[in-house]
């Protein structure tokens, strides 16, 4: 199974695309789709959903694994987000890639084993799984991989299978 993870944001949408088969990881790709501060912000999700377009013709995954919306402080911020991972889920439903979605407490159990991990801990955890030899940059690029391990080890459980099984 090709997993796409993605971090989702507007000014960095980090992207990870992992092989998962057999319980062992493949990394194929990583990076991070950016945005300029001072263009205008619809040309800003254009150039995500342009992009991320790009991404899911190349590999094809079959599931998109992107992190859950949670409020923090800054209501400007989250609906900013909330429009960049719209046309993030948008590319992906227009591609017929699966859409996974998983909190953040559910992603450092996934990577750690420990639902209160540091980003620090995640990231050192994700770079030792995939065999890389330092932690990707930037750190939603690190995140994206992780949200993509998180899949691969929740699809592969008893309950990832009975979850794919009631969707279709």
């Amino acid at each position: 199974m090709v997993i796409l993870g993605i971090d989702p944001g507007y000014a960095i949408v980090g992207y990870g695309v992992l092989e998962y088969r057999g319980n062992k990881f493949t990394v194929l790709d990583y990076g991070a789709v950016t945005t300029e501060a001072h263009t205008p912000f619809s040309e800003r999700l254009a150039k995500i959903y342009g992009d991320l377009c790009v991404l899911m013709t190349k590999w094809r995954p079959q599931a998109m694994s992107i992190e859950k919306l949670f409020y923090n402080t800054n209501a400007k911020t989250v609906i900013d987000v909330a429009q960049a991972r719209g046309v993030t889920v948008l590319a992906a439903q227009q591609h017929g890639v699966e859409i996974y979605e998983y909190t953040p407490l559910q992603v450092k159990q996934s990577v750690v084993g420990y639902g209160r991990a540091e980003k620090k801990q995640v990231q050192e955890m994700t770079r030792i799984i995939l065999n890389l030899e330092k932690v990707p940059k930037p750190d939603d690029t690190a995140d994206a991989l992780a949200m993509a391990i998180c899949h691969g080890h929740a699809s592969g459980s008893l309950m990832g299978k009975l979850k794919q099984m009631e969707r279709r």
